[in-house]
């Protein structure tokens, strides 16, 4: 711990500041979305759209291990500031943007450090506090992302309605400034004896070299066929390189990810769970303005505020969680609990329908948000506390970054999905009507993107949007019940966790000591498999 010689306001202070920094990138992911269509409007960047988010996640993702091993090596502060300074001075960046090449350039630049920030801040709790202690600090640095989530859609629409479309990226700098300055003020430096010799380059480069053509691989089948050459050439190419980086990493010292933490039942169970039941997030949170919009026939502004409640229930549930952790033996039971409240809310997803009403839509996400929210806390507590402390940082980001992958895959098969069923459950639809031709010539074409075009069913008789409101709705009761089948693998890995007990000697100042937690659970996590 770093937290020996502290004053119980010092410890708040750095706290304070670590989740600004959360909040800063937390925010960005939310804020830009409402400001899309003035940014293409603006820039007449229509045919690039895509990549203003691609780019950003692609560096981030890539950025994130990396980020994680060299915080392990040399301290975490210089790494939290040096990530909020960037994220500030790339923000600064994409407010001045010219055309969309440089806004995505830009984006990209902004991931590198926003990925920085995520391998760091939850690293900092492992820092701070003591392992009893974790589940709950981190219960509410998940609320953190609730809070970016609520805040986020609103501000960016009221900044972009009544300034501009810039200043939604210029907010991050006085955010910024001022995180900068209570992590400063608040967080203890800690000297490390590694050099720039230590540092796996060669892991690094063929991860990077692996990771983005992965993602972008992933990205494009949006518009892309799975079986298409750039999908596949990508996919082959990132095969290789992860290869190499599998080679690479067992053939060093320090590598940026030791294959033998994979040997401990914890670590990997965590992982597992982490990537699966993104799954269910993005599946939730990508096709729900499909199911107000799309079905249910609400505005996009009233959708908005409509998928609130659900980050309240992710919220509630990762604070109590944190909190439950440490009173409970078999913590790993919260876990199972936590994916089958989740796949209990995709099984109420799937049975929406044009004439359902919109508290149901709203019960079933919050019941997701429940389960979600449970699994934040849970899982990255117990790696960290299940490895030695040199791994503190690897762990962290490890979780991260599986989660992010786990959500690129999902809404890239999910959304696979929408395209494959829509068409077949559209035409099948529109011919129970027994339209003349005349009149089916002149329906919409495009899938989703034109059916939730402002108004686009309100101009069609009310018969033909009743049928193409079924359609889409009989298209996400398949997207919904896919991805609850995949929350099933998920549930079966969480009875595989191995609980590691979450206590530690307490310090005088109601911290952790560094060095005295427990001669027996230390020695444990020093042998990493399980």
């Amino acid at each position: 711990m770093i937290t020996q010689g502290l004053s119980r306001n010092r410890v708040i202070l750095a706290t304070a500041g670590t989740m600004l920094a959360l909040l800063l990138a937390a925010l960005d992911q939310t804020i830009v979305g409402t400001a899309i269509p003035r940014i293409v409007a603006d820039l007449n960047g229509l045919d690039r759209l895509a990549w203003v988010t691609t780019a950003y996640l692609v560096t981030s993702t890539t950025m994130t291990p990396i980020a994680g091993k060299l915080g392990d090596l040399f301290g975490r502060k210089p790494f939290l500031l040096a990530g909020m300074i960037g994220f500030v001075a790339a923000s600064a960046l994409c407010g001045l943007s010219q055309d969309m090449t440089q806004l995505i350039v830009f984006r990209g630049i902004q991931g590198i450090f926003g990925g920085v920030l995520f391998a760091t801040v939850f690293t900092v709790i492992g820092d701070l506090f003591p392992p009893e202690n974790r589940g709950r600090v981190q219960g509410l640095f998940g609320g953190v992302f609730g809070l970016s989530s609520i805040v986020g859609p609103t501000a960016g629409g009221f900044i972009t309605d009544h300034w501009s479309w810039r200043w939604v990226f210029e907010v991050n700098i006085p955010v910024g400034v001022i995180a900068v300055l209570v992590v400063l003020a608040g967080l203890p430096y800690v000297r490390s004896k590694a050099s720039w010799r230590d540092i796996d380059f060669w892991g690094a480069l063929t991860l990077a070299a692996g990771v983005v053509p992965l993602l972008i691989a992933l990205s494009i089948t949006r518009d892309h066929a799975w079986t298409s050459p750039e999908v596949m050439g990508l996919l082959a190419f990132a095969a290789v390189m992860l290869a190499a980086f599998v080679f690479a990493e067992s053939r060093v010292e320090h590598p940026i990810v030791p294959l033998e933490l994979f040997k401990n039942t914890t670590f990997t169970v965590s992982m597992v769970v982490g990537f699966l039941t993104a799954f269910g997030m993005f599946g939730s949170i990508l096709f729900t303005p499909l199911v107000f919009q799309g079905v249910l026939g609400i505005s996009a502004t009233n959708s908005g505020a409509l998928i609130t409640p659900m980050m309240f229930g992710l919220l509630a549930a990762s604070t109590i969680t944190g909190f439950a952790m440490r009173r409970i033996k078999y913590y790993r039971y919260l876990g199972t609990l936590g994916v089958a409240v989740m796949i209990g809310g995709m099984y109420l997803l799937s049975l929406i329908t044009p004439s359902m009403p919109e508290w149901r839509v709203v019960a079933a996400l919050i019941v997701v948000g429940l389960g979600i929210g449970t699994t934040f806390p849970l899982y990255l507590t117990a790696v960290q506390v299940a490895l030695p402390r040199q791994y503190l940082g690897v762990a962290s980001s490890q979780i991260q970054f599986w989660r992010n992958l786990g959500g690129t895959v999902g809404s890239s098969i999910l959304g696979a999905v929408l395209a494959n069923r829509l068409p077949g459950y559209l035409d099948t639809q529109i011919a129970s009507l027994h339209l003349p031709p005349q009149v089916i010539s002149h329906l919409p074409t495009g899938g989703a993107n034109a059916i939730l075009q402002p108004g686009a069913l309100s101009q069609l008789p009310p018969a033909v949007a009743t049928a193409i409101r079924l359609a889409l709705s009989d298209t996400l009761h398949d997207i919904y019940i896919f991805a609850g089948a995949i929350l099933i693998a998920a549930l079966i890995a969480t009875v595989f966790l191995k609980e590691v007990p979450l206590t530690s000697a307490p310090s005088r100042t109601g911290f952790a000591e560094p060095v005295p937690e427990n001669d027996a659970a230390e020695e444990a996590r020093e042998k990493v498999p399980a």
